[in-house]
């Protein structure tokens, strides 16, 4: 962003929010490219429009260009910074290329190493592709070894057109209605859902309240009664819009398209934007146009269909809009209804979900 456009955002976007902390999350493409003084302008101009609240700051990278000056700037800023990690070199290494196709996978444990060693909060973003769906333990393992606390899992999930469209693209959107293929690298919607159970089933044996795991913490939040926070899994969405570099404003980062367009932070208001109609009715469309094969399903409140740019697949009796990961969720939700329950349970009897842990051993030695 230019600074004209720079600004105007971080001043609509604290002043548009009636609370006392806000959290900027920086991502898209690679931020670290920017340079840190980019960030550094950054603050100082959350800085001059804080008004007494509390700014926070997320910063999603890739972590090959993080060196000592970043991780500096990390540390004393308080950012928290989120790292792209797939799992050990072999599986890392199989997607995550350089432009020449070189590797990756030394550079972003540099750049971990480095944030460790100053000290620096974060976590880590790990993608379930082809390339890991069938290894959940080498995975989650790895990612204990290098210190993630904090572990996220995204499906990977695209379609390649069956005929090429404009601009010789083959990857469409999420509206594409045409002939579209599921691409080789995408994760296969049982397998996630087996994936996921496998690390469960470790976790919730011995890590529970040592390590996070977002997904997890997700179904527990459901199971206890509270509406999901994480966006894909609310029965309405809407709240994750994504600023582009020019100051327009789009629904969501998965829904870049002309048709998603806002407007924009140079010529209209961030809260008119945020709170229009055509805003309001992208997120109330996924509840709407849930099938009733998913109201009737079992696992309806902790799912509520998932993301929307998932749903292109057929229910079994031929209805539009079910999600692709249907099945990976159903086997996945199904698997730790037991063990999440019980936690459920202890919450609300204000005793640590951790009690978990104790109740699994003796319930496997029986």
């Amino acid at each position: 962003m230019n600074e004209k456009v720079l600004e105007s955002y971080i001043r609509q976007y604290i002043r548009s929010q009636k609370v006392n902390e806000i959290t900027f999350a920086w991502q898209g493409g690679e931020p670290t490219l920017l340079g840190v003084g980019y960030f550094k302008k950054v603050v100082q101009l959350q800085k001059t429009y804080a008004d007494g609240k509390t700014i926070n700051n997320t910063f999603q990278t890739n972590a090959v260009l993080i060196d000592i000056e970043w991780a500096e700037f990390f540390a004393l800023n308080k950012f928290l910074v989120g790292v792209s990690i797939d799992g050990p070199s072999e599986i890392h290494d199989k997607y995550r290329v350089l432009k020449g196709g070189q590797p990756t996978f030394n550079k972003v444990l540099r750049g971990i190493k480095i944030l460790k060693k100053h000290g620096v909060d974060f976590n880590t973003l790990t993608c379930v592709s082809k390339a890991n769906e069938d290894e959940p333990l080498k995975v989650y393992h790895f990612l204990k070894e290098i210190g993630s606390g904090f572990i996220q899992f995204i499906p990977i999930v695209e379609r390649l057109a069956r005929e090429v469209g404009e601009n010789d693209l083959k990857l469409v959107s999420p509206n594409y209605h045409k002939e579209a293929v599921v691409t080789e690298w995408s994760v296969d919607s049982l397998k996630y859902g087996k994936f996921l159970s496998a690390v469960f089933d470790e976790w919730v044996r011995k890590d529970v309240g040592k390590y996070y795991v977002q997904i997890f913490d997700i179904a527990l939040e459901a199971w206890v009664g509270q509406r999901p926070s994480l966006c894909v899994f609310s029965d309405v969405c809407g709240n994750a819009m994504a600023m582009e570099h020019n100051g327009d404003l789009y629904s969501c980062d998965h829904y870049v398209y002309p048709e998603n367009k806002l407007g924009s932070i140079l010529t209209d208001l961030l809260q008119t934007m945020v709170n229009s109609g055509k805003q309001i009715r992208f997120g109330i469309d996924k509840k709407i146009m849930l099938p009733q094969y998913c109201r009737n399903c079992k696992y309806l409140f902790a799912c509520n269909g998932e993301c929307p740019k998932h749903r292109f697949t057929k229910t079994p009796d031929g209805e539009e809009e079910l999600n692709y990961l249907c099945q990976g969720y159903k086997y996945f939700f199904n698997h730790i209804d037991a063990a999440t329950t019980f936690m459920a349970n202890e919450l609300k009897n204000q005793r640590p979900p951790a009690n978990v842990m104790k109740w699994m051993n003796i319930r496997s030695k029986n």
